[in-house]
């Protein structure tokens, strides 16, 4: 298995259920944004995006999906919630929102404050689509309200979907993300082994 990464991007996700599954797995790290900083990554992600994934004959670019695949081919694992559990629904959810609900709107925080050129940045969409995520970050909140994961009372790879908007919001300086039950919550799940080891800590 070899995982395409940058550091702290969204191919945290896979690289943190790798390490959860003890699998072995060779990691190619690469500048960011690696379509213009490693061009020769096209040849294996035309998208230029990472996470890319790949297992033989299997190449996988979205990072949820990686994780979903991963527990699944490799596991039993707790890391999975499995379909005859009452929180399969839930863990679902959670996986897609992950994405499509939370990181999203990070990403153009992302783009208009830091990745475009000084004369492209616009600090009016940057702030919107701060509230955005800061409006959607209100479900995780109410749902840690009496418990200390989001399914099935276990650490899974919801968790670490859910866990990596909160890392790209630490590198966002989005401080007022971290909530009473959302600062618990990064207490508790980034002090476990697998994610220390590939968490690159801010200077």
């Amino acid at each position: 298995m070899k995982l395409f990464h940058c550091s702290n991007a969204r191919s945290l996700r896979p690289l943190w259920t790798l390490e959860e599954l003890g699998l072995e797995y060779e990691l190619i790290t690469l500048p960011f944004p690696p379509r213009y900083l490693a061009k020769e990554f096209l040849e294996v992600n035309p998208l230029g995006t990472v996470p890319c994934f790949v297992d033989e004959d299997v190449n996988m670019t979205e990072s949820a999906g990686i994780c979903q695949y991963l527990v699944e081919k490799y596991g039993p694992t707790p890391l999975a919630v499995e379909r005859d559990e009452v929180d399969y629904p839930s863990y679902l959810n959670w996986l897609h929102r992950s994405d499509a609900t939370l990181t999203f709107p990070q990403t153009l925080v992302l783009r208009y404050t830091r990745l475009e050129p000084e004369e492209k940045r616009n600090p009016q969409v940057a702030s919107d689509y701060r509230k955005w995520f800061l409006g959607r970050l209100r479900s995780v909140e109410a749902a840690l309200e009496n418990k200390e994961y989001l399914c099935s009372d276990r650490f899974t790879i919801a968790d670490i979907a859910i866990v990596y908007s909160l890392v790209l919001a630490k590198s966002l300086d989005i401080d007022e993300a971290f909530t009473p039950n959302i600062q618990a919550y990064w207490d508790r799940t980034t002090v476990r082994p697998a994610f220390q080891r590939v968490y690159d800590q801010p200077e």
